[in-house]
C-alpha cells in the first residue's frame, strides 16, 4: 500500500508540473547515449549509431524518441536496425517519432536500445565552410533541435550522460562535452575520437565540434582544464581573446552559488551560433566572437555563458515553460559579475539597459508573462526582453526583497538542492520562502506569471508650515495590473553632508505619502539605488 502510494503521488507530481505539450514519460528514464558517428568529406551524410541505456518501467510496452524523419528531399535521417540488448526489434519511424517495441522482452534496471541510421541532417549539425572557407562540422540544438542528427528524448527534462565518438578525416579535430578518452589515427586518412560526459545533462547542451582547430590550454580551475578552440587562422587572436575572465568568473560563481559541476570548460569558435550557446564544458561563440581586441561586448557573452554551466546546465529547468530559469538566471548573475570584476557603474549601467529593453518591448506587447503558460509552439519559447532581461530585473528586486544574506543562502541552497537535476519556478520560490520567511506569492505572481510593467507619475511639494514633504505617486500604466511593491525614495538637501533615505509602499493605483522633514530639500529622487524595475515622471510641484 505504502509502495502505492508512493507512486500514486509521485505520477501526480510529475503530471502537476508537466506543462509544456512535450510526452514526457515518467516511466521511462534515459541513463546514457552513446553516439558513434562517421563524418566525410564528400558528402553531407552522417553515418550514425546509437547505443541507448536506459530503465523502463514493466507497465511501457514501447520506447519514444524523436528523430526527423526524411523528407521528400531527402534530407532527415533514415534508420536501418533497432535492436534491444542486442536483437532486433519491431519499430516505426514516422512524422519525426521513432516508436521502438519492447513489450513482452522483458526489463533490467539497465537495458540498452541500440539505433542504426544515416542521413543528411536539415538542421541541428551545421555542415558547410567557416567563415575562413574551411569545411567545418558544428552542434546547434538549441532549444530541440538535437533530433534532427541524434535519436533521443529531445527535451530537457530527461538528463542523461553521453559520449561521442567520432571517425572523420584526420586533418580535423574534434571538440565535445566532458573528458577526451581517445584519439587514435585508425589510418592514413581517418582519425577516431571519443570524449566522455560523465556529468548528466540535458541532450540542448549536448556540443560536437569538427573543424581545423588551434587550441590553447589556457588554465586550470579547481584542477579542472580551461581551453580554447578557435579556427586555425584566429589562433592568435582567439588565443588573446579568451584568456580571460573565464577563471575569474568561475571562481567567482563557484564561490557565490556552489561547485562547477563539470570536468572542463572550452570556449569554442563555431560557424553554428550567432551570439553563444551554453553547451555544458565547450561554450560555443560565434565566428565572428574572435576579434583580438577582447571587446567588451564578446567579454559579457563569455561571462553569460559561463553562468549558464551553474543555471541552465546544471540546474535545468524541468519544462519549457520556466526557462527564465536558465536565461533569467544567467543574465543577472553575469551582472553580478560585472559588478564584482568592473564596479558597480558598470552593474547599473547593464540594469539600465536590460530596463530599456523591457520597456520597449512593452509598448507593443503588455500582457506577456516570462513563465510562460503552457507554452505551445517553441518557436515562441524566448524573448529577449522577457525571459532574460524582465527575468534578471525580477533576481535583482528578489534580492533587494529579501535582502542580500537572505537572497544568498536561498541560491546556494536551492542550486544544492536541484544540482544536477530538473526544477520549477514554484521550487525556487520555496527554497527562498524558507530561507527568507517571506510569502513571495504575490512577488512571483506579479512579477513572473502575469504581464504589465510599472510606470509613475507624480510630484513633490514641501509644507514649510508642517514641515514636512507631500509626495504624490500614481500607477499610471494602462495594462490592467496594479504592482505591490515597497519603493525608496533618496531626499537630497543644500547641505551634501545631508541625506535621507524612505520607504514607501506602492499598492494602489493612487497613492500620497508625507515625509517629515525639518528644512526644503533640494530634490528628491525615485529609487536612488536602482532596485525597482519601473519608469517615471517625476518632478517637483512648483
Amino acid at each position: 500500500m505504502r509502495q502505492f502510494l508512493f507512486l500514486f503521488f509521485s505520477f501526480f507530481s510529475f503530471a502537476l508540473i508537466a506543462k509544456d505539450p512535450y510526452p514526457k514519460n515518467p516511466n521511462i528514464d534515459i541513463l546514457n547515449y552513446k553516439f558513434q558517428l562517421n563524418l566525410n568529406d564528400t558528402t553531407d551524410v552522417i553515418y550514425g549509431s546509437a547505443q541507448i541505456t536506459l530503465n523502463i518501467k514493466e507497465s511501457e510496452s514501447r520506447v519514444r524518441l524523436d528523430l526527423v524523419s526524411q523528407n521528400q528531399l531527402g534530407k532527415g535521417m533514415k534508420v536501418h536496425r533497432v535492436t534491444f540488448n542486442g536483437d532486433e526489434v519491431a519499430y516505426t519511424h514516422e512524422d519525426n517519432v521513432l516508436l521502438i517495441e519492447t513489450g513482452g522482452l522483458g526489463y533490467t534496471s539497465s537495458d540498452n536500445i541500440g539505433v542504426e541510421y544515416s542521413g543528411d541532417p536539415i538542421t541541428g549539425l551545421i555542415i558547410g565552410p567557416n567563415m575562413h572557407g574551411d569545411r567545418t562540422f558544428f552542434s546547434d540544438n538549441w532549444p530541440n533541435k538535437a533530433r534532427n542528427w541524434l535519436p533521443l528524448v529531445d527535451h530537457p527534462y530527461d538528463k542523461s550522460t553521453a559520449e561521442f565518438i567520432v571517425e572523420a578525416p584526420n586533418h580535423y579535430q574534434v571538440i565535445s562535452n566532458g573528458l577526451l578518452v581517445e584519439e587514435t589515427n585508425l589510418n592514413r586518412n581517418i582519425k577516431k575520437t571519443h570524449w566522455k560526459q560523465s556529468v548528466p545533462i540535458s541532450c540542448w547542451l549536448y556540443a560536437l565540434g569538427v573543424a581545423e582547430f588551434a587550441i590553447d590550454y589556457v588554465d586550470y580551475f579547481d584542477g579542472k582544464s580551461i581551453q580554447t578552440w578557435v579556427y586555425k587562422q584566429d589562433r592568435d587572436k582567439g588565443f588573446y581573446d579568451f584568456k580571460i575572465p573565464t577563471k575569474h568568473t568561475l571562481e567567482f560563481f563557484s564561490d557565490y552559488i556552489g561547485p562547477f559541476a563539470y570536468e572542463k570548460l572550452a570556449n569554442v569558435q563555431s560557424n553554428s551560433v550567432k551570439g553563444g550557446m551554453e553547451s555544458a564544458t565547450a561554450i560555443f561563440y560565434s565566428d565572428v566572437s574572435v576579434t583580438g581586441d577582447r571587446s567588451v561586448r564578446w567579454r559579457n557573452v563569455v561571462i553569460h555563458e559561463v553562468a549558464h554551466q551553474w543555471f541552465g546546465n546544471c540546474v535545468t529547468e524541468f519544462d519549457w515553460d520556466d526557462v527564465w530559469l536558465s536565461e533569467g538566471f544567467a543574465t543577472y548573475f553575469t551582472l553580478m559579475f560585472r559588478e564584482h570584476a568592473y564596479g558597480r557603474d558598470d552593474f547599473v549601467n547593464g540594469l539600465n539597459d536590460a530596463k530599456n529593453l523591457v520597456y520597449n518591448h512593452y509598448k507593443t506587447d503588455k500582457e506577456s508573462s516570462i513563465v510562460h503558460d503552457n507554452l505551445k509552439d517553441m518557436k515562441d519559447v524566448l524573448t529577449y526582453s522577457l525571459q532574460y532581461q524582465k527575468g534578471a530585473w525580477v533576481l535583482h528586486m528578489l534580492r533587494n526583497y529579501i535582502g542580500e544574506d537572505d537572497f544568498r543562502e536561498g541560491i546556494r541552497k536551492y542550486y544544492k538542492r536541484y544540482y544536477n537535476s530538473n526544477t520549477t519556478t514554484e521550487e525556487f520560490k520555496k527554497e527562498m520562502e524558507v530561507v527568507s520567511g517571506v510569502d513571495l506569492d504575490l512577488f512571483f505572481d506579479q512579477w513572473l506569471y502575469n504581464g504589465g510593467n510599472i510606470i509613475l507619475d507624480g510630484g513633490w511639494s514641501y509644507d514649510k508650515k508642517k514641515k514636512r514633504v507631500e509626495v504624490t505617486l500614481d500607477q499610471v500604466q494602462d495594462d490592467g495590473y496594479i504592482f505591490k511593491m515597497p519603493l525608496e525614495l533618496g531626499i537630497y538637501y543644500e547641505d551634501k553632508n545631508l541625506f535621507k533615505l524612505e520607504t514607501v509602499k506602492l499598492e494602489k493605483e493612487k497613492g500620497r505619502f508625507y515625509i517629515a522633514t525639518e528644512t526644503k530639500p533640494k530634490n528628491i529622487k525615485i529609487d536612488p539605488f536602482t532596485k525597482l524595475l519601473a519608469i517615471w515622471d517625476f518632478n517637483e510641484i512648483k
